[in-house]
């Protein structure tokens, strides 16, 4: 019952959000700011889902051009992850996602970067026009280097596009995990919290050349390490 009636009145505010956004985004589109915006306007929807969110991601550490890496755990992540989104700060989407009714067109609205991921020989001309894009609108990039939603899976193997991106960019490695999300329910009131904290930043100059991998696996351990030490602070925190 408690779902159905989430889904009733949370739906209609979903569109409403994205209706909203694109108006914003339509006076200025393809702002460097429109999806810290949009993202702000998403996570405000985060109570009605019964999540309480705290957010421990200083708002000046995109001042300059960043690859942000975050997990990606399910569907909520665009309530919730996204808080972390700070200004400058754009995403890496498939092209697919155009065609989602509203949030599609918000999405691109937004300046977010549209990318052909079926296209595997795409791939390197894919790093470097997302290295232009960055110097050119002295933008962060927000991916996420597990590649897919991890589902309860725990943290996934990483992908290297993240570290070939900051490679050729020549900026820094900001890794961001979010504790993890699989017990939320749509059938419960109380979700309860959910953090969001950045960790250090990996500078570009210890990135491994010779050996890509090596770095994903070193930004992979920190982050799983993370990843555990907020589950169990989230525990300890929902049993008060």
């Amino acid at each position: 019952m408690i779902a159905l009636l989430r889904i009733i009145f949370v739906l209609p505010l979903i569109i409403i959000t994205c209706i909203i956004g694109m108006l914003l985004c339509l006076v200025r589109p393809f702002h460097r700011n429109n999806t810290y915006l949009v993202s702000r306007l998403f996570s405000k929807l985060a109570p009605f889902f019964g999540i309480k969110i705290i957010m421990r991601i200083p708002q000046d550490i995109s001042d300059t051009p960043k690859v942000m890496i975050a997990n990606h755990q399910n569907s909520y992540d665009v309530v919730t992850i996204c808080a972390g989104v700070t200004r400058g700060v754009v995403s890496l989407g498939k092209k697919s996602l155009v065609w989602v009714p509203f949030f599609g067109q918000l999405y691109w609205l937004s300046g977010n970067i549209l990318i052909d991921r079926n296209n595997k020989s795409k791939a390197l001309g894919t790093i470097g026009q997302t290295a232009s894009k960055m110097a050119a609108g002295k933008l962060s990039v927000w991916m996420f280097p597990e590649g897919t939603r991890s589902r309860g899976r725990g943290l996934l193997p990483f992908k290297t596009g993240a570290f070939h991106t900051a490679l050729q960019a020549n900026v820094d490695i900001v890794p961001i995990v979010m504790s993890s999300t699989t017990n939320v329910s749509l059938n419960r009131w109380n979700n309860g919290t959910v953090i969001i904290e950045s960790l250090p930043a990996m500078p570009v100059t210890d990135i491994n050349k010779g050996n890509i991998r090596e770095t994903a696996a070193l930004a992979h351990d920190n982050m799983k390490q993370m990843l555990a030490k907020l589950d169990a602070e989230v525990e300890a925190l929902n049993k008060k």
